[in-house]
């Protein structure tokens, strides 16, 4: 069975209830797992592009591994930052504070951090494979780029948490969820989250190998933000929208 539009909308509005009252502890718990997830999703990505020599199924095969990394998050039931961009429904139907979407945003983006970067040091340091080139390339993308490619990786990444949201059934929510991931990965668009791992993974992996590389704390941070931003604004107008349809009368 499936829920209809406004019934996810509903479901949705009582997630984002339910995640800004979690405990500090909790959360960040959570959130340290989801960024773990979405980590370990990007180590499989490299890993099944890196010894293709088509530059477009090397990409194409990175989209189709990529979406695991949102599979474990919601059906393991993590905190992912991205994803909590929805949690604006809940804002503008009174549901929450102000405040208290702040704090779930602020203690999430930091869980996710850690989660990313654990996994970019055991990926490296365990010689997993040679991420040396992704965190590199993202780093030098230009501010204004990172934000655009943010703002229409966050359009598909909520868009596949509504999606799978439709179904109550876990292999539904798989099948749901993995055509906006593709997507976003196949199209070249930035997720934060992700990009906390990519940038400490290619930091790790130049220091491992010794490369000499132009990836700077200074690019990583700019790309960071620019994403983060572009992301924000991909999900915040994905719930905006959403409410509009469904939730306004």
């Amino acid at each position: 069975p499936m829920l209809t539009p406004p019934e996810i909308a509903r479901s949705l509005l009582a997630a984002g209830e339910s995640k800004a009252r979690l405990p500090f502890g909790k959360m960040l718990l959570l959130a340290i797992l989801a960024g773990a997830y979405i980590a370990l999703a990007g180590v499989g990505a490299t890993a099944a592009a890196v010894t293709v020599e088509s530059g477009s199924l090397a990409k194409l095969l990175s989209a189709c591994v990529f979406p695991a990394g949102l599979s474990m998050v919601i059906l393991a039931g993590s905190e992912l930052f991205t994803g909590n961009c929805l949690m604006v429904m809940a804002l503008l139907e009174r549901r929450i504070t102000p405040v208290q979407l702040l704090r779930n945003w602020l203690t999430v983006y930091l869980g996710n951090a850690v989660g990313g970067a654990a996994v970019a040091a055991l990926a490296v340091y365990s010689h997993t494979a040679s991420l040396f080139g992704d965190g590199l390339a993202r780093s030098m993308l230009g501010a204004g780029d990172a934000f655009l490619r943010g703002v229409l990786c966050n359009f598909l990444v909520c868009l596949a948490v509504w999606m799978a949201a439709a179904s109550k059934r876990a292999e539904g929510k798989v099948i749901a969820l993995f055509f906006p991931i593709l997507l976003f990965v196949l199209c070249g668009y930035e997720h934060c989250i992700a990009n906390l791992y990519y940038l400490p993974a290619g930091a790790f992996a130049a220091a491992e190998y010794g490369v000499e590389t132009t990836l700077t704390l200074a690019g990583c941070l700019e790309n960071l933000a620019a994403v983060t931003l572009g992301n924000l604004v991909g999900g915040a107008a994905l719930g905006v929208g959403y409410r509009f349809a469904y939730l306004k009368e």
